[in-house]
């Protein structure tokens, strides 16, 4: 069974969403946005699509009529009005957002719902979730889960030893909101930018702190099963203490427009870029205390004759895998869906999961 979809946005990740679905036998796409000129390019691709002002509730919802599914990669503000308008249009409704509140305004829309609702479908939160569940499903007692996940430019020039790979608002977000963890057996909310470590991989030497969002749901399903869960951005060793500076010192995490117009101004966006996800669990196997890892590390590559950055590989990866296990009947196709319910072997046998593989799934498994 094929499957017509519309993607709100016409963004980086959009693109690469909709440059996927239109190479799948198994689907046709529609890009909608308010934005003219932003459409004209996936016209120039051959790729359908349609002006919608996701501001306009019945402009959106006439938009979204007739199609079996919607994906919004537009900002995390307009996610309710985009999630209701699929509601209404009877469409499965997918997200890439790591937004907290927008994630529980589509959760009481997926209530007594004919269609799914399936949120925060990204990279992280999403494909993060699905590889740290199946982390946590080795054990026969688990004991503690950290996930780290980091979007990093391959040859870092300024102090920050960052540019920008995805939405500005997003990244704001992470570093400012409250974290969702668990601590001694309790869900909690945490401070962003604490719980600071040093890790390494392949001889590169990153710094891990928490920030907001990456965790999705998997604080509530693992809730009285574990000790601790914890979810951490990775950067390169410094970033954490220029951002506190401009967080906290200079007063900037209460003038988020202001300091979106900085990051944006003076950090350049790059697609040579690393994704990196690192996750580990402690507990016990076979009456054995054990810690076992999972590691994924994507670059930037060519897909269908254009050089796509790793973080719009990923996160269109992340949502389109799991789209593709719904069709298939292999995921709940009404009411509200979680990343953890997604296993992942499932995920990366599908035509798009499969992109995480040329990452390198790997596991390591030591005796503590």
């Amino acid at each position: 069974m094929s499957w017509n979809i519309c993607v709100v946005g016409a963004g980086k990740i959009g693109q690469m969403i909709a440059a996927l679905l239109k190479t799948s036998a198994h689907y046709s796409v529609t890009v909608a946005d308010h934005d003219l000129a932003a459409l004209s390019a996936f016209k120039k691709r051959g790729i359908s699509t349609r002006q919608i002002d996701a501001r306009d509730s019945e402009d959106l919802e006439r938009g979204l009529a007739g199609f079996d599914a919607v994906i919004s990669a537009a900002p995390f503000f307009l996610t309710p009005a985009i999630a209701n308008a699929a509601k209404a249009a009877g469409a499965h409704y997918f997200d890439l957002t790591e937004d907290v509140a927008a994630t529980n305004a589509v959760r009481e829309l997926a209530q007594n719902s004919e269609t799914a609702f399936m949120p925060q479908c990204g990279l992280a939160p999403g494909f993060v979730g699905i590889a740290g569940a199946a982390l946590a499903a080795e054990f026969d007692d688990i004991d503690s889960l950290h996930m780290r996940v980091g979007a990093l430019p391959l040859y870092p020039t300024n102090a920050l030893k960052y540019n920008l790979t995805w939405s500005t608002d997003g990244l704001i977000n992470e570093y400012c909101n409250p974290c969702d963890a668990i601590v001694n057996g309790e869900r909690v909310k945490t401070a962003p930018l604490e719980d600071y470590e040093l890790i390494g991989h392949d001889g590169v030497e990153y710094e891990c702190f928490n920030t907001s969002g990456g965790l999705g749901t998997l604080p509530e399903t693992l809730d009285g099963k574990v000790r601790a869960v914890s979810y951490r951005s990775i950067r390169y060793p410094g970033h954490r203490d220029i951002l506190r500076l401009l967080l906290n010192d200079l007063g900037l995490g209460q003038r988020r427009d202001l300091l979106k117009e900085i990051f944006e101004t003076a950090l350049p966006r790059t697609d040579q870029d690393v994704v990196l996800v690192y996750c580990t669990a402690k507990g016990i196997v076979d009456g054995t205390l054990r810690e076992k890892s999972l590691i994924n590390k994507s670059f930037a590559r060519t897909i269908d004759g254009q050089v796509w950055s790793a973080i719009q590989i990923t996160t269109a990866a992340g949502v389109l895998g799991v789209v593709d296990l719904m069709r298939t009947g292999v995921l709940p196709s009404r009411g509200f869906v979680r990343q953890e319910q997604v296993k992942l072997a499932d995920f990366l046998n599908t035509e798009f999961g499969q992109l995480y593989r040329a990452g390198d799934v790997t596991e390591q498994n030591k005796a503590a």
